[in-house]
């Protein structure tokens, strides 16, 4: 087959489009070109053999969206006309359908099990690792390759711990392998023609577990992590917001940051018994005196508010309380303080009583929190970060949640034994 701007293509993007294998995998760092080759051989399949059918599955509706339009693309590059629309399921999600004048066809959905059910076609699933329910839709979709030898199965992603479907799927069978593997980790993709720079990049992130995992793809082990990456995306939704508009039930929660002056604050609205995020914002080298009139300009809209009174903290949250009352709490991160919000926060999470949005900082920094145990038999919980950065996104959601569960009065805390999350071997 001839490529149209085979010029473009790196040697690792080539060599997965010429790769015919029925069953397809493919484990590739971040920002390397994986959804553009995925989403290119699709194109191209679907312009040499008419009334072709793909059916494209992302983690959400705006990476859905976003795949369908980089098929757009290549259509137009190859100049064949097609249409692209939108038709609504309900109000979690769309799907965008692309139509070409031979027949064939591009389906692109966010990953939901529901939705994925009823092709017969070709099926890519674009950062596997991502989907929530990701066992549920692999039992969903799986059965769309099953009338035809000809239908084909793709799986991208960069690793996500060691759990889901697709660290189950990346593991090779013993006696015998029926997947075609390719691996491509940010080394690889610059020695075959990426023009990055690797060492800066890594200077950049500050994060050595984000840097294995992201970009050199180990599958980091989620024992430790409090809120482990399946737990988390269980909970995100669209309908979750950074910018949303403040109405309703409102609780606020907000961290103060002691590595390069980076604060967060966390608005939730309550919506029967489910927290649903309304507001993120982050102050990074922020000077108090304008963290402050952000602050103070939320206070009014919300029911309670509980801020970090740690170190630089102090200052502002009295301050806050001394204006606002009783609906600010000052709260002092003591080990026995931490160890109460971080249970219940994972609470929410584990109740499904708090949604948050896809936001991969989010998503990151929560799974950063880790229960450790010290040399004296002690628990605390903390993140392995440096200075880019603390988890300051979970203490403000947990903040945030601590807020929305107590009654107005100072944070105790009084070890009655683990409940349930020890029943679970959570522990």
């Amino acid at each position: 087959m001839d490529w149209p701007n085979t010029g473009l293509l790196l040697p690792y993007q080539r060599a997965w489009i010429e790769d015919q294998s029925r069953f397809k995998i493919g484990l590739w760092s971040r920002q390397v070109g994986k959804s553009f080759a995925a989403s290119l051989e699709a194109v191209l399949d679907c312009v040499a053999h008419p009334r072709s059918l793909w059916v494209f599955l992302s983690r959400g509706e705006r990476q859905s969206k976003e795949l369908a339009e980089k098929a757009q693309r290549h259509l137009e590059a190859i100049q064949v006309v097609a249409e692209m629309y939108d038709e609504p399921f309900d109000a979690e999600s769309t799907q965008t359908v692309i139509r070409l004048p031979n027949g064939s066809r591009i389906i692109s959905l966010p990953a939901n099990p529901d939705t994925a059910r009823g092709y017969s076609g070709n099926v890519l699933l674009d950062e596997f690792a991502l989907h929530k329910d990701s066992r549920e839709i692999w039992g969903a979709l799986y059965p769309t390759i099953t009338r035809s030898k000809r239908y084909r199965l793709r799986v991208l992603s960069t690793p996500k711990g060691q759990q889901g479907k697709f660290y189950e799927i990346w593991q090779p069978e013993p006696g015998g392998d029926l997947w075609s593997r390719h691996r491509v980790d940010i080394y690889d993709a610059v020695q075959q023609g990426l023009e990055v720079d690797p060492e800066e990049l890594r200077k950049g992130l500050k994060d050595p577990v984000l840097w294995q995992q992201e970009y050199l793809l180990e599958f980091v082990d989620e024992a430790s992590a409090w809120l482990p990456y399946e737990l988390i995306t269980s909970c995100e939704s669209s309908q979750a917001r950074t910018d949303g508009a403040l109405e309703g039930d409102l609780y606020l929660g907000m961290d103060i940051g002691r590595h390069r002056d980076l604060s967060v604050i966390w608005v939730a609205e309550r919506v029967g018994d489910v927290l649903w995020t309304r507001r993120v914002i982050w102050l990074e080298r922020t000077p108090f005196a304008t963290q402050r009139e952000v602050l103070y300009s939320l206070l009014p809209q919300v029911r309670r508010a509980c801020i970090d009174a740690s170190g630089l903290g102090m200052q502002l949250a009295e301050e806050a309380q001394s204006r606002f009352g009783s609906r600010v709490e000052p709260v002092m991160f003591t080990r026995a303080v931490k160890e109460d919000l971080a249970v219940t926060l994972r609470r929410k999470f584990e109740d499904r009583l708090i949604r948050i949005p896809p936001d991969d900082r989010i998503r990151e920094s929560l799974h950063a929190v880790r229960r450790i145990t010290t040399s004296a038999g002690h628990i605390r919980f903390d993140a392995d970060r440096d200075d880019a950065g603390h988890a300051d996104e979970f203490w403000a959601a947990a903040l945030m949640a601590h807020a929305a569960a107590s009654p107005s009065g100072p944070i105790t805390f009084e070890r009655v034994g683990w409940g349930r999350m020890s029943q679970k071997g959570a522990w």
